[in-house]
This record gives C-alpha cells, sequence and structure tokens, in this order.
C-alpha cells in the first residue's frame, strides 16, 4: 500500500493531487457537518448550536496541523537545496577537471578532453529528463563514460607520474566520480511518503473536526477558503519534493555554462600561446 502511495505522488499530476485532497477535505467536512446534525437531533437541539469546549478544540488542531505542514515544508526545501548545491559542485569539478586534462600528452589530452565533454551533455540530459524508461539508457551512457573516465586515466597516469600535478588531476577525477553518487543520492532523498500519508490523514481529520464544529454559512465559506489553502500549500510542498517533475526544479545553469565553455574552448584553443612564432622577413 505505501509502495503505491509513493507511487502515485511521484506519478500523478500535480493538479491531480490538488483536485483529490481538495475534494477529501470538502468530504470530511460534510461527514462532520451529518454528524453533527445528527447528534444535535438525538439531542432534540433544534438548527445549530456550537459548543463552547468544542470551539476551542480548532485552534489546537490548526496549530498543531501548521506544525506538521511547516516540518515537511522543511524538509522538502532543505533536499531541494542540497540538490541545487551539488549541481555547481558537479559543474566546477567537470570543469576543474577539464582543465586540468590540458596538462596532458597527446593522444591522452584529446580523449579525455572528448569524454568530459560528452559526460557534460550526458550529465545536462539526465538532470532534465523525468523518471521514465527515457533514463535508463542515460543512466547507462553516464556509467559508461564514468569508466571511460578512469580508463584513460589509468593510460594517461604513466607520463603525467613524475610531474606534481599528477596528484591534483587524479584528486579532481576522484571528486567528479563521487559526484556521480552524490546526486543520485540526491535525487533519492526527497520526504518520505509516510510523512504525506500522516500528514494527508490528519488534514482529511482536521477538516473533518471543521465541519463538526463550525456552523453557519459564513463560518463554512471561510473553512473552504482554508481547504483551498491547505490544498494550494501541499501542492508546492509536492513540487519541490519532485526532482526533475515538479515546476520547481534545480536550475542546470551552472552545468550549461560549463558546456558552453567546454564548447567554446575545445583543447587546440589552449595552444595559441606555444606556437612557434614567425621569422621577419629579409626586408625588415
Amino acid at each position: 500500500m505505501l509502495t503505491a502511495f509513493s507511487n502515485w505522488l511521484v506519478q500523478t499530476p500535480l493538479w491531480a493531487i490538488g483536485l483529490v485532497m481538495f475534494g477529501g477535505m470538502i468530504g470530511a467536512s460534510l461527514i462532520g457537518w451529518a454528524l453533527r446534525r445528527r447528534h444535535n437531533h438525538a439531542r432534540g437541539i433544534a438548527g445549530e448550536s456550537e459548543d463552547g469546549e468544542q470551539g476551542m478544540m480548532v485552534p489546537a488542531i490548526m496549530g498543531l496541523m501548521a506544525l506538521l505542514v511547516a516540518f515537511t515544508f522543511s524538509l522538502a526545501v532543505d533536499r531541494f537545496d542540497a540538490r541545487r548545491g551539488n549541481v555547481l559542485l558537479e559543474a566546477n569539478a567537470i570543469g576543474t577537471t577539464y582543465l586540468r586534462a590540458q596538462l596532458l600528452e597527446q593522444p591522452h589530452r584529446a580523449r579525455m578532453s572528448k569524454l568530459l565533454a560528452d559526460y557534460t551533455d550526458t550529465r545536462i540530459s539526465l538532470a532534465t529528463t523525468p523518471p521514465s524508461p527515457a533514463q535508463r539508457p542515460l543512466l547507462a551512457t553516464s556509467d559508461r563514460l564514468i569508466a571511460d573516465l578512469w580508463t584513460e586515466t589509468v593510460a594517461a597516469f604513466p607520463s603525467m607520474r613524475p610531474y606534481p600535478s599528477s596528484s591534483a588531476f587524479l584528486e579532481t577525477m576522484n571528486e567528479l566520480i563521487d559526484m556521480d553518487a552524490v546526486r543520485k543520492a540526491g535525487r533519492q532523498a526527497q520526504v518520505p511518503s509516510e510523512v504525506f500519508l500522516v500528514l494527508f490523514l490528519y488534514q482529511f481529520i482536521t477538516a473533518g473536526v471543521i465541519g463538526y464544529v463550525v456552523t453557519g454559512n459564513a463560518s463554512r465559506k471561510t473553512a473552504l477558503v482554508l481547504f483551498l489553502l491547505l490544498g494550494i500549500f501541499m501542492v508546492l510542498i509536492l513540487d519541490i519534493n519532485r526532482p526533475t517533475t515538479g515546476g520547481i526544479t534545480e536550475s542546470q545553469e551552472p552545468m550549461l555554462q560549463l558546456q558552453a565553455f567546454i564548447k567554446a574552448q575545445p583543447p587546440e584553443s589552449f595552444d595559441r600561446f606555444n606556437l612557434p612564432s614567425q621569422a621577419p622577413s629579409p626586408g625588415r
């Protein structure tokens, strides 16, 4: 059951989830209102009356509701900030590795630069593709490129072993490889489905209590506005919690800037100051 609920949270459009929550709260409030009328009828009370002790329950329940929503929102935002920071860290790791790869001897320099360019393109595509079968070939390509990058590092290491920069290159390459696992873990580190399940159940129970306690048409209209605001805020939390399918996703701008830099600065562009100077003509 919990697995099905988790899949529903991830795969269902946000507007549909919002409608389900809003409709569920209205339905729960109607049940509470019907129970209140039945209770009054059993006690022989004509019309609607509000009990003072029952009215005091609403602020307490809403206070706990606000606490739960704030806690869930904080969890979602923390995970969003972590994913956004990981994009910058990975872009810095790839960019530094690309620059240090220009110190390698040929043909390792050209092969390493090409692999890093392909890896950057794949990482951008992977980050912007929603969870679907289309992600599987991208994941396979990313894993293959990581293996190729390390294979090329092994091949190039004997030529750079005598130089002090070899350890720095290995350090940035290891950081690049580690960021793959970090970003995968970041996409999977979402707010637990159990939290949303408890929050949804509490919302429906709260709506039922409000429907039971609140009397009068004006109060019920205010309750409808409250239900609408709660539904909108919950949709916002779910949107933040979705790494790639929501409207609020971590910006890939650092990776896009890196991609543009690699395309604008191919390996041969770093040789422009190493070209032999032309000898002056005899007449000069």
